[in-house]
């Protein structure tokens, strides 16, 4: 790895050489201070501060502000202590290369790290990963590593976006976790945020004000300004860093909505065409959040490669099934009560359901099946409830098992939140670890959220900076060795195996608009779907269970483990000759 590499950042050059290098366009001077000896840093254009001189890997380090203030390197590779401390020289590593898995074969088992298991690291996490990939599970996405203010948190509060958070391990533990998983055959996908920083350790405008736009925020702080050449660089080049130096096989990129760039071609486009183009010998997914409902990031070529991105996380089918599972209608769930399962329907034939209405999102039927993540719950969906409530407490199991087969046998990728796949009912809650002022702004701004929904208790809000509500929200293992444990993973296991055997074959090369809805209503969903070589069929009643469900043709390869009364879901496979 040579300095070139990265524009940000302290780097090794030979004979025990370091370069350092931060864009300050703020400041008219800047010291470096390097194991407690002040050096006067170089001027160069546009707003850029060097230095050459020796050091060692594993010496501390920081800048010094013409005021005096001392702040670490905002692309440190590692941090002495917490974000607000010294920097440490971190050498860049080169793992071996595994070329990873196709697209098409993805079944992704989403985690945090701090919660998946009782110590929280990823060492402990390597220990679970033989299961995982036991199960059927072809990927893990591992939500954001970045280093962020305190010593728990979900992690899209980052500051630091270079520095693995040391309450996970070193950054040695995170390629050992990730080398250990694809040993195990599983794909490393990693959460990263680029639309925003985290409020505790961010000290960007102290030196570069020139990094935000000052006429945008989003939801959770200052607006990026994506048209500056260095910002671009700082986040085009983290996402390199992880790929190369960690050997993650691809990332998802946080709420792309709040993304907003009007060059041409856009951060997004020049972040996937670099990636790609840096590593051709590398099977590299890409996927997006982003609730506008857009398709031209996922578009694929004539003969079915992706440019850009690989999938988009589909929140209409999460949230019609959610609306389907429990009849709740609050809050985003209100645009689905009118037809949930006309909304269901067309979210697997189609993708998107929300397409034009109230002026979001178009129409995605052009795109491959492949191009949409699916899942009954994530993060998000269940961490922003009051109460971090899972399915397998709010909805019917027979109603749950049948939409788990329709996640898991469908042509779209699935997701599984990580416990769901042995049945796991502890919630998983909004925590972090602030303090002072900024925790209580917090426990009040979550309390807030909840204020106008009908069933709103104060008292029931777990307070998000409470330790307690951090892990009441670890997994409970010892409900894997229960008899309903057991029969959950049992389900899994046999499910993605038909996926891997029956659906998986005909997915490479499925074409657009290859999804037909003939029947959404009343609980019924009648679904074909014409793959490469072959068509799948979704008949279901998540309904009484008695209703007339038109024929589907072909071998019925599983139906949900129900008897003839109650909801149902039944998938059938037609070769074609």
């Amino acid at each position: 790895m040579t300095p070139e590499t990265y524009s940000w950042g302290a780097l090794p050059l030979d004979g025990g050489r370091w370069r350092f290098r931060l864009w300050a366009p703020g400041l008219t001077g800047l010291t470096l201070r390097l194991e407690g000896r002040d050096l006067a840093m170089e001027s160069e254009s546009d707003g850029w501060f060097s230095l050459v001189t020796e050091a060692a890997a594993g010496d501390a380090y920081s800048y010094v502000l013409p005021d005096g203030r001392v702040v670490p390197d905002p692309a440190s590779r590692r941090q002495a202590g917490d974000v607000h401390g010294a920097s440490v020289l971190t050498a860049p590593a080169a793992p071996e290369v595994w070329h990873g898995r196709p697209w098409e074969e993805a079944v992704i088992y989403e985690l945090h790290l701090g919660t998946f298991t009782h110590a929280g690291t990823c060492r402990a996490a390597i220990d679970e990963l033989p299961l995982l990939a036991e199960l059927g599970f072809t990927a893990i996405e591992i939500m954001p590593v970045a280093q962020f203010g305190g010593d728990r948190g979900w992690g899209y509060d980052g500051v630091l976006p270079y520095a693995p958070h040391p309450g996970y391990g070193t950054p040695e533990d995170l390629r050992a976790l990730v080398a250990a998983a694809q040993e195990a055959g599983l794909m490393v996908l990693l959460d990263v945020v680029y639309n925003h920083f985290g409020p505790d350790g961010n000290y960007l405008n102290a030196y570069a004000p020139d990094f935000f736009d000052p006429d945008r925020q989003t939801p959770w702080g200052a607006g990026i300004d994506y048209t500056q050449g260095p910002v671009r660089r700082f986040f085009i080049e983290n996402a390199l860093y992880w790929l190369r130096e960690f050997g993650f096989d691809g990332l998802r990129l946080d709420a792309i909505d709040q993304i907003r760039d009007p060059s041409r071609p856009d951060l997004l486009e020049e972040l996937a065409r670099e990636l790609r183009a840096a590593l051709p010998d590398r099977t590299i997914h890409l996927t997006t959040e982003d609730n506008r409902n857009i398709t031209r990031l996922h578009a694929r070529e004539g003969d079915g490669s992706v440019p850009l991105y690989s999938g988009e996380w589909n929140d209409d089918f999460h949230n019609a099934a959610h609306v389907a599972a429990t009849g709740e209608t609050e809050g985003y769930y209100e645009a689905y009560a009118d037809d949930p399962w006309h909304h269901l329907g067309t979210a697997l034939t189609e993708g998107f359901t929300i397409k034009g209405q109230g002026g979001r999102g178009e129409p995605s039927g052009h795109l491959p099946p492949v191009a949409f993540v699916d899942f009954l719950q994530n993060h998000d969906q269940i961490g922003n409830r009051a109460r971090g409530d899972r399915l397998s407490t709010l909805a019917d199991p027979a109603v749950l098992e049948a939409l788990t087969s329709i996640l898991l046998l469908s042509p779209h990728i699935p997701m599984v939140l990580m416990g769901d796949e042995y049945g796991e009912t502890r919630p998983f809650l909004f925590f972090a670890g602030f303090e002072g002022d900024l925790a209580k702004a917090v426990t009040k701004g979550r309390r807030s959220e909840f204020a106008g929904f009908a069933a709103f208790n104060e008292e029931a809000v777990p307070d998000p900076i409470d330790r307690a509500t951090f892990t009441a929200s670890r997994l409970d293992r010892r409900r894997r060795g229960t008899p309903e444990g057991q029969a959950a993973l049992e389900r899994t296991r046999r499910l993605l195996a038909l996926r891997a055997a029956r659906v998986v074959p005909h997915l490479a090369g499925a074409g657009p608009e290859s999804g037909r809805l003939l029947m959404a209503e009343d609980g019924v969903l009648a679904i074909d779907w014409t793959l490469n070589g072959a068509v799948l069929s979704l008949r279901a009643d998540l309904g009484r269970g008695d209703a007339e469900v038109p024929r589907a043709q072909g071998d019925c390869f599983y139906r949900s483990a129900r008897p003839d009364s109650g909801p149902w879901a039944a998938h059938y496979l037609r070769e074609l000759t």
